[in-house]
């Protein structure tokens, strides 16, 4: 059985037949530069091999997986430097942070892990632009080797203004779309297989739509694969998403649902959005993943319905 474990004070760990699934840090102790947000860290397969990243040297602002978004009305809730069409990369003060306010529910229900939170985004001049519910459910499937990760975020726009979220590539450098549910793999995935429905590739994907991606990698040590699925949900505005992918310099997903174009958030005005992952053991081929899809999955509906609560 799914087994939960939580502080007040620490993060909430989720294991399964002994086995520590994840832990979701809800109280980031990360300084402001890096755009403190929740995320999932260390990341574990049924049979205990680590699948993500903890501030990596190169971007100390990846962090397993985690909703990260880049370009928010010109703030920064990704984190490190801002892509800026006339000048690259700069640092600017606009990195913000996603505050945890509340827990609604953390617990185990129906056989699932239930997560149902409120955050507040703020920006580095402290002003609050963003009112967050998350809610996310964790299922484990032990005949497929695999757990799967519910994610869904309602962002309520409480600006007073209108908020264009967007992405570097809106700004202008290209194949840069990257502002979403990011996964940073570990190192030795890097040169990965991606795999979608049409078949395996890899970081020619870059971009392109697909209703999920999926990233194989070799574990040092063991040699032994894990796959993780990433699937769009069909309510999303973007279904199917771009992708935003990388396994050469590093292995990465991203479902990118602001990727090339910008997503205009009117004052007063909500943005659902949900996606699923998959956290398997073994290589995966396309036939495979659709396995994966097919089991875990529901086709109608595969995201957890979030619905607003007052305030």
């Amino acid at each position: 059985m799914i087994s939960v474990t939580s502080g007040q004070d620490g993060p909430i760990a989720c294991s399964w037949d002994g086995v520590e699934l994840f832990r979701y840090v809800w109280e980031p102790p990360e300084a402001d530069l890096e755009s403190p947000r929740p995320y999932l860290h260390p990341i574990r397969t049924l049979a205990g091999d680590e699948v993500g990243l903890y501030r990596p040297h190169d971007h100390v602002w990846h962090k397993g997986i985690a909703w990260s978004l880049c370009e928010v009305g010109g703030m920064n809730f990704w984190g490190g430097p801002t892509y800026r069409r006339d000048r690259g990369y700069v640092q600017l003060h606009n990195n913000g942070r996603m505050r945890h306010d509340r827990f609604i529910e953390v617990g185990v229900r129906d056989g699932a892990l239930r997560i149902d939170e409120d955050l507040t985004w703020t920006t580095e001049q402290d002003e609050v632009w963003i009112a967050e519910q998350r809610r996310m459910a964790v299922t484990v499937s032990p005949g497929a080797a695999a757990w799967h990760l519910s994610f869904a975020t309602r962002m309520r726009n409480v600006s007073g203004r209108a908020i264009p979220i967007g992405s570097p590539t809106t700004q202008g450098r290209d194949n840069a779309g990257y502002s979403g549910l990011f996964w940073r793999g570990p190192r030795s995935f890097s040169g990965g297989t991606v795999i979608t429905e049409k078949g395996s590739a890899g970081e020619e994907l870059m971009g392109s739509r697909a209703p999920w991606l999926a990233y194989v990698g070799r574990h040092d040590g063991s040699g032994r694969d894990s796959t993780l699925l990433f699937a769009d949900n069909p309510a999303n505005f973007c279904f199917p998403c771009e992708w935003f992918v990388r396994t050469s310099l590093f292995a990465c997903v991203c479902p990118a649902p602001f990727f090339s174009a910008e997503y205009d958030l009117p004052d007063g005005e909500s943005l659902t959005l949900s996606f699923d992952v998959i956290v398997a053991d073994g290589a995966r081929d396309s036939e495979g993943c659709a396995a994966l899809v097919a089991q875990i999955l529901d086709p109608a509906d595969h995201g957890l319905r979030i619905v607003e609560r007052e305030a």
